[in-house]
């Protein structure tokens, strides 16, 4: 089969398209044709090397963390799919690439397609919404009513985050560019702060979450407009102690975490208020609870462009000069 593989760590140049061999299958596995992948910021972080201190993957490496597609075979112990269901997934960090034709996925780590959407819509999905159900949902417990801030609204996260919270129910802020006003507000923010006019920490207070997928001072400005109690939950912030536990990292990369986050615990204790950092994990049952949301209209996702498989490397080069005015870029197997 073809894919899209990265040979070496920060080589750019050497990132090229080859012939491999199959997936083999194993018995809780199934074999998805991929008809479309999604194309992430992680891409480009896994290829640059920025996580190998924790998560050291085998070179060369195919990428990608989304997909769409259709089972063409299953293991002897799969029971959740048959041959020919339209699926979606983002597969579990140890087993990504979906930059090829075919992948293996365990099957908990899938779940129908939603009904209503195109693959290029559905691959655009995954990653994005199980980080956005896995800050709000799962970690911070998102309320009717509570005060949500967050940061790119526009973004492939960001524009999901913003609707699902609203589907919790939340009194929903977000940050973005003078352009994309009006795209945020249609997806259902109650307050807009346009970060090239406005200062958001000037504008906002007593919020009682904030997803940040931005760092840096964003995020320590993000503690200050938290109320006492709240959570400031970030995908791009310091890794932190309960994340280094989480993956069960060795004594000296655990210190090394704990200091690289200190100074952000601290800001945070010194207001009131909880640090987090999230990185996600595949879930197909968390993807399938997302479904009926999307199914009904109250998550849509936002694909600003795809690309043909062959131009998968222009398609991270799009990503990583920031072009995509709001959402995802794809990938489909046209």
């Amino acid at each position: 089969m073809k894919a899209f593989m990265v040979e070496n760590y920060g080589d750019r140049a050497g990132m090229r398209a080859a012939e491999i061999p199959d997936p083999q299958v194993g018995a809780d596995d199934v074999l998805v044709k991929i008809h479309a992948a999604g194309v992430n910021p992680l891409d480009l972080r896994i290829r640059d090397g920025d996580f190998k201190a924790f998560m050291p993957y085998r070179l060369p490496l195919v990428l990608g963390n989304d997909l769409a597609g259709t089972v063409v075979r299953v293991g002897p112990s799969v029971t959740r799919f048959t041959v020919g269901d339209e699926v979606y997934a983002r597969p579990e960090k140890d087993r990504i690439g979906t930059f090829a034709e075919l992948i293996a996925v365990h099957q908990d780590d899938l779940a129908p397609k939603p009904a209503t959407l195109t693959m290029a819509e559905a691959a655009s999905l995954p990653l994005v919404a199980l980080t956005a159900w896995q800050a709000l949902v799962e970690r911070a417990h998102v309320q009717p009513g509570q005060k949500v801030l967050i940061h790119a609204g526009a973004g492939g996260l960001g524009s999901i985050a913003v609707q699902l919270a609203k589907a919790l129910g939340a009194h929903v802020a977000t940050t973005v560019s003078t352009t994309k006003v009006d795209l945020v507000k249609g997806l259902g923010a109650d307050i807009v702060v346009d970060y090239r006019t406005q200062d958001f920490e000037e504008l906002l207070e007593g919020y009682d979450v904030v997803l940040d997928s931005l760092g840096g001072e964003n995020l320590a400005k993000s503690l200050r407009v938290l109320k006492p109690g709240g959570t400031a939950i970030s995908v791009a912030g310091p890794p932190d102690p309960a994340f280094a536990r989480e993956l069960r990292v060795n004594p000296i990369l655990r210190l090394a975490m704990t200091a690289l986050s200190f100074t952000t615990r601290r800001g945070a204790k010194r207001h009131g208020v909880t640090y987090s950092f999230l990185f996600m994990k595949a879930s197909g049952d968390q993807l399938r609870e997302l479904t009926p949301l999307i199914d009904a209209g109250k998550i849509r996702p936002v694909v600003d462009r795809v690309f043909p498989f062959d131009e998968t490397l222009q398609a991270m080069e799009y990503v990583e000069k920031g072009r995509p005015k709001a959402g995802k870029a794809v990938v489909a197997m046209m």
